[in-house]
């Protein structure tokens, strides 16, 4: 899936770069030709100009033609040998009454676009003028076009990639829910018959301390597989007490962690939190951050629970004195697969972050984590 991914990726990156690179060239030649026409345009109108001065009388209809047509579009400045000022074309007039240094802007942008069109004053033959011109409404659009471009392939590109991954993530989450439910369906078969098995052996002489440790586990086994159950449907919420679930969890794992372990749930001062969730799927979630703490402090330790309870939501913190994460693996921690034990199939805080926050529409993050001093996992359910 990843591989089709990139895949997908390196398909529209060239077809982009494809699109993008073409278009440069071919607005870049635009542009070249139509500012070689205006070009031509200025010069006309220079010629169309002396024209209309030197003739005594009225000039030809070709001559006006081309003396309005071509200052139609073309910003001009015309000035004096000097480069004084001495009048424009197709400028906003009122910018010009409105702002002094307009005309000033405009001319030195004017000079470092295009070289000036030199030509003598028919009023004065002393007199030398220059005309200095900038880009029509047209040329701009043709040079910004390829940028305009760029833009809509790259949203494009975007759009699709998220396309895309949803449907790799949609698709992701039917196999994992459907890897769930056939493990619980699987379990559910031998559980019956190791019901049955304990309930004979309550009958049988010499059991008695055994037969309660062995109900122990085949209850944990259902527990096991209601929860695999639960994954892929959505579960009931309940308004639960999160002290009493935490304390449960706490006390499970705590019989089976090394006595160098030591727990602690800080709750405030609170008597009774409160919050909707499902019991199965949350005792599930603090029970895997629960070993995963374990599995960090290989043994010895200090694991802290603690339970805050605020206006609009309850904060759970998990909190471990064991080896931490690396900066660069804190963002993958969740995803799955990754895992830093030799033996883990890097599922755990996968599912973990799916219950609370597509279950519970809570979060679950890595709040704080320093290598060689511990790391906190954050549980936040909203009221």
């Amino acid at each position: 899936m990843f591989n089709s991914l990139l895949n997908w990726r390196t398909v529209l990156a060239v077809i982009a770069i494809a699109i993008v690179t073409g278009t440069v060239f071919y607005s870049n030649h635009l542009a070249k030709k139509i500012a070689a026409e205006e070009k031509q345009k200025i010069e006309q109108w220079v010629e169309a100009t002396k024209d209309i001065a030197n003739s005594g009388s009225t000039p030809s209809n070709l001559v006006n033609l081309v003396f309005t047509e071509n200052s139609k579009e073309i910003p001009m400045i015309l000035t004096n040998e000097k480069d004084s000022i001495m009048d424009n074309r197709n400028l906003d007039s009122a910018e010009i009454l409105r702002n002094r240094s307009y005309l000033v802007d405009k001319f030195n942008e004017f000079k470092k676009l295009n070289a000036p069109i030199i030509w003598q004053n028919p009023y004065d033959s002393l007199q030398t003028n220059k005309v200095f011109y900038g880009e029509s409404v047209l040329l701009k659009q043709v040079r910004y076009f390829p940028l305009v471009q760029l833009f809509i392939v790259a949203l494009f590109i975007i759009i699709t990639l998220i396309a895309i991954s949803t449907r790799n993530k949609s698709t992701q989450n039917q196999v994992w829910a459907g890897m769930a439910k056939e493990t619980a369906h699987q379990l559910g078969t031998p559980l019956t018959s190791l019901q049955g098995w304990v309930e004979m052996l309550k009958e049988t002489p010499g059991m008695e301390k055994i037969v309660p440790e062995m109900s122990k586990d085949v209850d944990r086994l259902k527990l096991v597989s209601d929860r695999f159950g639960k994954i892929g449907s959505t579960p009931q919420l309940e308004l639960n007490d999160i002290i009493v679930q935490v304390e449960n969890m706490v006390s499970y794992i705590k019989r089976r962690s090394p006595e160098s372990v030591a727990f602690n749930i800080n709750s405030y001062g609170e008597s009774e939190v409160k919050a909707m969730i499902n019991g199965p799927l949350f005792d599930w979630v603090i029970e895997n951050l629960l070993k995963n703490g374990l599995d960090a402090m290989e043994g010895k330790g200090t694991i802290q629970v603690n339970i805050k309870n605020e206006t609009a939501q309850v904060m759970v913190d998990v909190i471990d004195s064991g080896k931490g994460i690396s900066k660069q693996n804190i963002s993958k921690v969740f995803k799955p697969g990754f895992t830093t034990k030799k033996r883990g199939w890097g599922l755990g805080l996968t599912l973990c972050k799916r219950i609370i926050e597509q279950y519970h529409n809570g979060e679950l993050f890595v709040k704080q984590s320093e290598p060689g001093k511990g790391t906190t996992f954050r549980i936040v359910l909203r009221k």
